[in-house]
């Protein structure tokens, strides 16, 4: 059993603790805007933390960091690496910027702190199974400090070298995940407007190399008249696609694609429909 500290239950950090706290580790989450998760949790057997600095009473062993964004992350970082114990291990869950998770170690190294980088590819569905998939960044030996923790949410995990390579894979992976909800979106928009058999629509997709994860995640839940499908809202597709344009600045074909796709959420963003998840935005203007 692990003393873990757990910091970003939302959308997708609640299911990765509850896999932490059913699995017989003791939990010690901190709040941020949206309460009900954190109620849920603690509910469960949780403790609320009111202040980081009530981590370091605490002894962690672990502590899971899964919030929105770099600027974030890092200024969290700035808190925590004056707070915790050389001995607590970092999981950074953040997806980040291309160079974000390294920005984020040097902060933690300051203090002697281990860090690694494990965004996740899977949705709040996958989490609370525990079959989400980890992006590892870390050295050799503080990925092997990590894997207990890393199983009681991943389904597999993979490794793919020193900090800062994971961020990378993470926003490939991403690229091609926006890309096909933008393009299941057009394609549900285009097909109630040409009165076109949904559930057919859906059928013929899946016998065809467009089939995918995010088309089946949407269209199971559309065809039942929930737009809920995919859990991941315009402004966090926004900034994903903003940092792999970044990342794309040396493929000119693939940024103009990023763009794209970038302004299509945008356009959401700007219209008011921000929180709205991607498959809402099928009956958006």
């Amino acid at each position: 059993m692990s003393n873990v500290g757990f910091i970003g239950v939302g959308y997708m950090g609640y299911g990765i603790a509850k896999n932490i706290l059913d699995k017989g580790n003791s939990l010690f989450v901190i709040a941020n805007k949206n309460r009900k998760p954190i109620e849920k949790i603690v509910s469960k057997g949780a403790i609320e933390v009111s202040t980081l600095e009530e981590f370091k009473q605490k002894q962690l062993n672990v502590l899971v960091k899964c919030v929105t964004n770099t600027p974030i992350a890092k200024e969290i970082a700035l808190k925590l690496a004056n707070i915790l114990d050389k001995k607590t291990l970092i999981i950074d869950i953040t997806t980040h910027n291309k160079t974000g998770s390294i920005e984020t170690e040097k902060i933690y190294q300051s203090n002697n702190i281990n860090y690694i980088e494990c965004p996740v590819m899977g949705g709040p569905v996958q989490a609370e199974e525990g079959v989400l998939g980890g992006i590892v960044g870390a050295t050799d030996n503080n990925f092997k400090l990590a894997e207990p923790t890393l199983k009681l949410f991943c389904k597999n995990y993979f490794h793919f070298g020193p900090i800062g390579m994971g961020a990378k894979s993470k926003l490939l992976n991403n690229f091609l995940t926006l890309g096909n909800a933008a393009l299941i979106n057009h394609m549900a928009k285009a097909a109630k407007k040409f009165d076109l058999d949904l559930k057919k629509l859906f059928d013929v997709a899946k016998l065809g190399s467009g089939n995918s994860a995010a088309l089946i995640r949407v269209f199971d839940a559309l065809l039942e008249g929930d737009l809920k499908g995919f859990k991941f809202t315009a402004t966090n597709s926004v900034k994903d696609l903003t940092y792999i344009q970044d990342l794309l600045k040396d493929f000119p074909e693939a940024e103009k694609i990023a763009e794209d796709n970038k302004n299509y959420f945008q356009k959401a963003v700007d219209d008011g429909y921000g929180e709205n998840f991607i498959s809402e935005l099928i009956d958006k203007k």
